[in-house]
C-alpha cells in the first residue's frame, strides 16, 4: 500500500471512530429520567435517588459496564480521586453498572475507594432510559457513558467514549462551567 493510500485509510478510520465516539446517548437539554436503585458507599448497602441528589447541586452520573473490570476500575480510580474536587464545586458523583451487579459492594469501597456511590442497575433497565446499552459477550450492559445532570433534572452533558480517561476531564469542564454560571 503506498503512503498516500495509508495516510487517507489512517485518516477515514480515525474519523469513524471519532464519530462513533462522539456519539452520545440522551443528549444534552433533555430531561433526565429519574431512578432509584440499590447500591453501595464504602461497601455499605444504600438506596440512591437521582431526585434527592439533584437537590443537593448537580450529578455526574457515568454509566459503565462492569465491575471490576480493567476499563472500568481505571474509571473509578479517576473519579474517586476527582470526587472531592466534584464536591467543592457542589456536585454528587454516582457509578452505575449493569455488569456484575453482585458485586458492586465490593467495588465501592475497593475501586471507588470509599468516595462515592455506585448503583447496580440489572437488566440494565436505567441504563436503558438513558439511551446507553451495548452488547457485550452476550450480555446487555450499559456503555462508557458520562452525564453532567443539572438540579432542575436537565442534561448538561452527555459523552460516550469507550476511552475511562476522557470521562473525568469532559464532566469536571461541565461542572465548572454549571457552578461558574450559579455561583
Amino acid at each position: 500500500m503506498t503512503p498516500i493510500k495509508k495516510l487517507v485509510l489512517s485518516l477515514t478510520t480515525a474519523a469513524l471512530f471519532s464519530i462513533g465516539n462522539a456519539q452520545a446517548a440522551l443528549p444534552a437539554g433533555t430531561q433526565a429520567p429519574d431512578f432509584k436503585l440499590q447500591g453501595a458507599l464504602a461497601g455499605k448497602p444504600l438506596t440512591f435517588s437521582l431526585q434527592q441528589a439533584l437537590q443537593k447541586g448537580p450529578v455526574v452520573l457515568y454509566f459503565f459496564p462492569a465491575a471490576f473490570s480493567k476499563g472500568c476500575t481505571i474509571e473509578a480510580h479517576a473519579f474517586a480521586e476527582a470526587t472531592d474536587d466534584f464536591k467543592k464545586l457542589g456536585a454528587t458523583v454516582i457509578g452505575v453498572t449493569a455488569g456484575n451487579t453482585d458485586q458492586v459492594d465490593a467495588f465501592s469501597k475497593l475501586e471507588c475507594r470509599d468516595k462515592f456511590t455506585v448503583t447496580a442497575d440489572p437488566g440494565a433497565k436505567v441504563a436503558a432510559q438513558y439511551d446507553t446499552l451495548m452488547q457485550m459477550n452476550g450480555k446487555t450492559l450499559s456503555d462508557r457513558t458520562s452525564f453532567v445532570i443539572a438540579p432542575d433534572g436537565k442534561i448538561l452533558l452527555s459523552y460516550t467514549d469507550r476511552n475511562p480517561e476522557t470521562h473525568i476531564q469532559k464532566t469536571m469542564e461541565a461542572v465548572k462551567q454549571y457552578a461558574n454560571a450559579h455561583s
